[in-house]
């Protein structure tokens, strides 16, 4: 009787389970801080909140209501992270690794929603890191001046903060996917909305176009109290046409693009 080898033992593949999209969210979050230009962005954005709560205490009369700096705080953060929104997708293609992320999870859809998941993740963390500096503004407050500690907002107010914030990223990530390529991408986010804004704003017959369509206009009423049903709406369609579009055009560029 031959001992067969272990070579002569038939080989049986053993099949293994597909990343949960959880496993994915996690792993595009740990994307965003593993480079060195996502690494040095979230230093940069916290620096800047840094800075902005310096100078809202330092200067004598600027507003020193929680209300005031949960505002101002949003500001380099809408800036900022929106740029690492991009760099969640087009750093597969400027680092080639496109190849290896789709042939690990085939259905790249599901790796689309995951970078999607993940840069509202990178939105959420960003307001709660606002309002964890506006709390150390407003506790210093009158160490600096002497205003009194306003503690005062509304849970209305902090939503739509959510909802500007969570946008401004995904816009980020849109424009990522129609263009893949981070320097193009990131220059046309911040020229295209500029350069409309500029249009739409020197011809008055072109009012009607900045309200409905321009979403530095449409989103401004939603840092502020007391949103209508009008103001909802112009929100959403500026969202479809600066978020929704270039997404959709992009996802499907990406769903049946040849990966080299």
């Amino acid at each position: 009787m031959s001992t067969a080898t272990l070579a002569d033992q038939p080989r049986t593949l053993v099949d293994h389970p597909a990343p949960s999209l959880l496993q994915l969210v996690r792993v595009e979050l740990r994307k965003s801080a593993d480079t060195r230009a996502g690494r040095w962005l979230l230093i940069v954005i916290g620096l800047a909140v840094l800075g902005v709560v310096a100078i809202s205490l330092f200067v004598e009369d600027a507003p020193k209501r929680f209300t005031d700096h949960f505002g101002i705080t949003q500001l380099p953060i809408s800036i900022l992270l929106p740029v690492l929104g991009i760099l969640l997708v087009t750093s597969e293609w400027s680092q080639r690794t496109a190849m290896t992320t789709f042939t690990l999870v085939p259905r790249r859809s599901r790796v689309l929603v995951a970078k999607v998941l993940a840069a509202t993740v990178l939105a959420v963390l960003g307001v709660v890191v606002a309002a964890l500096a506006s709390v150390l503004a407003t506790v210093l407050t009158p160490v600096f001046s002497d205003s009194e500690r306003d503690w005062d907002i509304t849970a209305a107010l902090v939503g739509q903060v959510l909802v500007v914030q969570v946008v401004t990223v995904l816009a980020g990530v849109a424009f990522g996917m129609l263009l893949l390529s981070s320097p193009l991408a990131i220059v046309l986010y911040f020229v295209l909305p500029t350069v409309f804004t500029i249009l739409v704003s020197l011809v008055a017959a072109l009012d009607w176009v900045r309200d409905w369509l321009d979403l530095s206009t449409t989103s401004l009423p939603l840092l502020e109290d007391g949103v209508d049903a009008q103001g909802w709406l112009q929100f959403g369609t500026s969202v479809g046409l600066w978020v929704l579009l270039p997404m959709v055009i992009g996802w499907v560029r990406i769903q049946r693009s040849e990966i080299a």
